[in-house]
């Protein structure tokens, strides 16, 4: 499927595919199965600044009234995702309530008549480096406090954080995270640190310290009846709001080499640790799903170290892009590997003069970013 607001005939489609989600929530067990011809929808959603202060704003019944989060929940709502992973939520790491309030606040209530959303009953919501202090003056402005003297560029530690929302089971113990993998680690990295001919920016005590993804990179199994489909999140830094030395672009392009190095395996890998010591790649039988907010885009953007950052994934024999040529697409992705049928996929963004432009359009859309989607057949 295509954008769901493009035509009429889409529209009704769309109509049908919400009817058929609400008939699953209500109809499934806790463990749903797919059967014959069933298809599981894979979304990603950047959702601006999905912030605490936001989620706060209620009514006396005790639902949500941000009017960008009311727009975002209901382009969620027609979507209907069964894995979904939003970026740019606070992660909230005393309480871990923001999910569940987006959830209940939001998701859960109507938006203009859409059928709300039962809580996920799975979800994985775990810390980022954003916001969080290295002690260090990153940006060279004489003082340790900015936001760019995070381990990520945040004005509170779990700002811009992640969630990934499930109808299926997940298995947290097999999950894997790579918030603390240190830049410094991955052979050939492009860290400006003065050496090999690179730009003399961060000092040997910085690069020490240095963390690779600038928010997580997360390997989640996700357990679909027999079969296991693990999501690859991750929302590398934009490639932007630096200097000449490119910190953030050369940042950027080691994070996305960070999965395609995963998924190659292999001498590749060999560096790759995890947030608990082991060490590894994926292995070569998995399937996956690599989604998220990459903040590079091959057709559009440079690619100033032999190719855009992008493309050291998208080139990956066991990568398929189901929407490479759709008008719509930017830097947000949804891509599943070789040996998980694609039978459907979609951007959300309706065109001028359709009725659901105001969910998009200023002064007040539901995000910078579009929701996109991919529906697949899982063996």
């Amino acid at each position: 499927m295509n954008n769901p607001s493009k035509t009429p005939g889409v529209v009704k489609a769309l109509a049908f595919v919400c009817l058929l989600g609400a008939f699953c929530a209500l109809a499934c067990t806790s463990e749903p199965q797919t059967g014959p011809g069933e298809s599981v929808r894979f979304a990603q959603f950047n959702i601006w600044e999905l912030s605490r202060e936001k989620l706060d704003q209620v009514n006396a019944a005790g639902e949500g009234t941000s009017p960008q989060l009311r727009k975002a929940a209901e382009i969620i709502q027609r979507v209907r995702p069964d894995v979904l992973l939003i970026n740019e939520i606070d992660f909230d790491a005393d309480e871990r309530l923001n999910l569940q309030r987006f959830q209940e606040r939001y998701l859960g209530v109507s938006q203009r008549g859409q059928e709300p959303l039962p809580a996920y009953p799975y979800t994985f919501f775990e810390a980022v480096n954003t916001g969080v202090p290295s002690g260090l003056d990153l940006n060279h402005d004489g003082a340790t406090d900015s936001p760019e003297d995070g381990f990520g560029y945040g004005r509170y530690p779990g700002q811009y954080g992640m969630a990934l929302l499930s109808r299926f089971p997940i298995d947290e113990q097999q999950a894997r995270t790579f918030q603390k993998l240190l830049w410094r680690q991955m052979p050939g990295h492009l860290i400006p640190d003065g050496q090999a001919g690179k730009p003399a920016w961060y000092s040997p005590g910085q690069v020490e310290i240095l963390r690779l993804s600038s928010k997580s990179h997360w390997d989640v199994p996700v357990r679909i009846g027999s079969t296991t489909v693990h999501v690859l999140g991750s929302h590398p830094t934009p490639m932007s709001f630096d200097g000449d030395e490119d910190r953030n672009g050369r940042r950027n392009f080691d994070e996305s080499r960070l999965w395609a190095d995963y998924i190659a395996g292999g001498e590749r890998a060999e560096y790759i640790v995890d947030d608990t010591g082991t060490a590894g790649a994926l292995s070569t039988d998995s399937l996956f799903v690599v989604m998220g907010d990459m903040n590079n885009d091959p057709q559009r953007d440079p690619g100033p170290y032999g190719m855009a950052a992008m493309s050291q994934i998208l080139r990956l024999e066991r990568v398929q892009d189901p929407l490479a040529t759709n008008e719509f697409r930017s830097i947000d992705y949804v891509l599943p590997s070789t040996g998980l049928k694609v039978v459907g996929q979609g951007i959300f963004w309706p065109e001028a003069g359709d009725p659901l432009r105001v969910l998009v359009d200023e002064p007040e859309p539901a995000s910078d970013h579009k929701m996109n989607w991919v529906d697949l057949h899982i063996p």
